[in-house]
């Protein structure tokens, strides 16, 4: 088994509607309880907005400590999802139905090394 990030990619800008947000999170909980049932669920959770970060960059021997994101664009990374799958196109399989699930791309990125257990 290896572990792979799920990426949700979220558009910079305004929040959906409460009603469409609702129906997202009924479809998250659902895909979740998927993956824990499937023995695939590592971890999973929503990030806030870039604007709320803090970078940290080495310089000249020291570390500068800056407001906002590390660069600017027209999406965030909006949350992620740790899961195990025995390969790829598993992973992949998953991350189609989070993308259904949230209605947003998802990038699919393998861990190096393998998964315990």
């Amino acid at each position: 088994m290896k572990y792979y990030l799920l990426s949700v990619m979220q558009p910079v800008g305004g929040t959906p509607a409460p009603e469409v947000l609702e129906e997202i999170g009924k479809n998250l909980d659902v895909f979740h309880q998927e993956l824990r049932e499937a023995d695939a669920w590592v971890f999973a959770g929503g990030l806030h907005g870039p604007e709320s970060s803090t970078v940290l960059r080495p310089r000249d021997g020291d570390v500068l400590i800056t407001d906002g994101p590390y660069a600017e664009g027209k999406e965030v990374l909006g949350g992620i999802c740790l899961i195990k799958a025995p390969d790829l196109d598993a992973a992949l399989e998953w991350g189609r139905k989070a993308a259904l699930a949230t209605t947003l791309p998802i990038e699919v990125r393998p861990f190096m090394g393998e998964a315990d257990g």
